[in-house]
């Protein structure tokens, strides 16, 4: 008896020290763009520190909207890196930047945003409810489409431009990052 006790003791033990392992993994910082996206952090405090976010900062700089995505949300935002805004045809970023534009700027990229925090998981169980793919409406008052591919989950726009997200569950204090390699864009 004493042995097969023992037995349950050590098998409850090691499983046991397997999910401890696991939620500290999970609780590890993500790297993106060469920095850690760390989870106490704001999406600001976070998106600053990411060499492959630097445009995009820029934008939500110009656009004023560095106090909203500092606030409490909680938010999901599908980030675009650097790569993906040098993607779009020549002089777009510029002239999105010029202050005569803040307000198609401010649009494209509340466009990338959405209320509370969606985390891959809880975005692949509204694709399968969906039968194969989840409208999302974004703060700009737009929607995306998405859709599972593979495991990757992709992003399709307005104009029928799908982007994939590259990083996802990149958590924040005020809620989640999903790195993107396309920008989206409204109607």
């Amino acid at each position: 008896m004493t042995s097969i006790h023992s037995t349950r003791t050590l098998a409850s033990f090691g499983l046991a020290l397997v999910v401890s392992a696991t939620s500290v993994a999970a609780m590890a910082d993500v790297m993106v763009g060469g920095a850690p996206m760390l989870p106490s952090k704001d999406i600001i405090d976070n998106a600053v520190n990411s060499k492959d976010h630097t445009t995009l900062v820029a934008a939500v700089k110009a656009a004023g909207l560095v106090e909203t995505l500092k606030g409490s949300g909680p938010f999901t935002v599908f980030a675009p890196t650097n790569a993906a805004f040098d993607a779009l045809p020549a002089g777009t970023v510029d002239t999105l930047l010029k202050p005569e534009n803040k307000g198609m700027l401010t649009t494209v990229l509340t466009y990338h945003v959405v209320a509370g925090k969606w985390d891959a998981a809880a975005l692949g169980k509204m694709i399968k409810d969906g039968k194969g793919m989840a409208s999302i409406k974004t703060v700009s008052g737009g929607t995306l489409v998405a859709k599972a591919k593979g495991s990757k989950i992709t992003l399709t726009d307005e104009k029928g431009g799908t982007a994939t997200v590259t990083i996802p569950n990149v958590y924040q204090s005020n809620g989640v990052i999903h790195v993107i390699d396309k920008v989206l864009l409204p109607k």
